[in-house]
C-alpha cells in the first residue's frame, strides 16, 4: 500500500528525528514541523502507520520509533546521487591516492577514515582477482613423491602453495625444469586456458592439472583479507549499553569468512546495497544494518567498503560516503594493475 504524502512527510520526519536523537518521537515534536495540520490529523496519522508496520509503539501515548519497514521506505526514498560534501572529498582523495602507502596500510586507514565518517564500524577487503593469470610456477621436492608447488598469480600479484603426491618421485632438478618448461608455457594464461592445456598436454600433464584446480581455487567469488575498524565507535551507540547481542556480533567478527556469509550475492552485485535489520541473514547483525559497495574491476580484481551500525544510522551519509570511496578506490586499484576498465 502506497503512503498519502502527509503520510510519507511524517514517517521521514520519524525517522529523521530517530536517527538524530535516539529517543521515540512524540507527535508533537511532529508538529513543530512545516506540516500545518491539526495535532489530532497527526496522531490519527501516526496511528495509521502504526497499523501499516512503518512504526511501533509500547503503548498509545507512547512516541514513535521506526521499523525495519520504515527503514527501508526512508532508503528507498533517498536521492540515488546523494554527494558527500565537498570538503569530505577532499579529504578522503587525498588518503586514497596516497601511493606511498602500502596497499594493505592504505585500506586500513581508508577503513578508520571511513568508520569515523558514519562513527560506525566500517569493513574494507583486499581487492582479490577475479580472474587469476598465471606468472610463474615453481616446484620444489619434498620426500619422494612429495612436491611443493608454488604459483605466482598476477593482478593483484598473489602467491599460493600447495603439496602435491607426484606419481613417480622427482629430482630437484627435474621438478627445476619442468618449473622453467611450464612458467614459459603457461604464463599469462587464465584458469580456462590453463584446463585446456591440462586436457591436451601429454608431457607435464599432472603438474598441468594440479595447476589448473590451484587456479580454480583462486578464482571463487570470495573476498580478500578483512579489515574492521571503528568498532568502538559502533559501540558508543546507546542501543549497545547492557545488549546481549554485542558478545555475539564481537564472536562473529572474529570468523575468517563472516563478512562473505553476511554479504552473499552481494558480493558481485553492482551498486551499493543496504541491508537493514533482519534483512541480514547473519542473526548477530539483525539488530544492525549493513551499507555496502565493491571496488575495482570485474576483469582483474574486486573488494568490498561498508558500513556497520544501528539501524538508525545516517543512511544518506553512510551511503555517499561507501559510494564515493568505492568509486576512487577503484580508480586507485585500476592505476595500479592497469585493468581496462572498471
Amino acid at each position: 500500500m502506497s503512503l498519502t504524502s502527509r503520510r510519507e512527510f511524517i514517517l521521514r520526519t520519524i525517522v529523521s528525528e530517530y536517527i538524530a536523537g535516539g529517543n521515540a518521537v512524540a507527535s508533537r515534536t511532529i508538529a513543530l514541523t512545516n506540516i500545518h495540520v491539526s495535532p489530532a490529523t497527526i496522531r490519527n496519522d501516526v496511528t495509521g502507520l502504526e497499523e501499516e508496520g512503518y512504526i511501533s509503539r509500547p503503548h498509545s501515548s507512547a512516541g514513535a520509533v521506526p521499523t525495519d519497514k520504515a527503514y527501508r521506505y526512508y532508503v528507498e526514498s533517498l536521492t540515488p546521487d546523494v554527494k558527500l560534501p565537498l570538503t569530505d572529498q577532499m579529504l578522503i582523495d587525498d588518503v586514497c591516492h596516497d601511493a606511498s602507502e602500502e596497499l594493505d596500510k592504505r585500506l586500513r586507514l581508508i577503513a578508520t577514515l571511513l568508520a569515523h565518517f558514519v562513527h560506525s564500524a566500517a569493513i574494507v577487503t583486499q581487492p582479490k582477482a577475479t580472474h587469476a593469470r598465471l606468472k610463474h610456477i615453481q616446484l620444489v621436492s619434498i620426500d619422494g613423491v612429495l612436491t611443493l608447488m608454488i604459483l605466482v598469480l598476477s593482478k593483484p600479484t598473489v602467491v599460493r602453495q600447495k603439496t602435491i603426491a607426484l606419481a613417480v618421485a622427482p629430482t630437484q632438478e627435474s621438478l627445476t625444469e619442468i618449473s622453467n618448461r611450464l612458467s614459459a608455457r603457461l604464463g599469462g594464461m587464465s584458469k580456462e586456458e590453463v584446463k585446456v592445456q591440462a586436457a591436451t598436454a601429454e608431457a607435464d600433464r599432472e603438474i598441468v592439472a594440479h595447476v589448473a584446480d590451484m587456479m580454480a581455487e583462486e578464482d571463487k567469488p570470495e573476498l580478500g583479507r578483512t579489515y574492521v575498524e571503528g568498532l568502538h565507535l559502533m559501540l558508543s551507540h546507546p542501543e549497545f549499553a547492557n545488549n546481549r547481542q554485542t558478545l555475539t556480533l564481537l564472536r562473529l567478527v572474529e570468523r575468517d569468512n563472516w563478512i562473505e556469509s553476511a554479504v552473499g550475492s552481494h558480493m558481485t552485485s553492482d551498486g551499493v546495497k543496504v541491508m537493514i535489520g533482519r534483512e541480514n541473514k547473519e542473526e548477530a547483525l539483525q539488530d544492525l544494518s549493513l551499507v555496502v559497495g565493491n571496488y575495482g574491476s570485474y576483469s582483474n580484481s574486486r573488494g568490498l567498503i561498508g558500513v556497520i551500525g544501528p539501524k538508525r544510522m545516517d543512511y544518506g551519509r553512510a551511503i555517499s560516503s561507501v559510494n564515493y570511496l568505492a568509486a576512487l578506490l577503484s580508480e586507485s586499484i585500476c592505476e595500479s594493475y592497469n585493468c581496462e576498465g572498471v
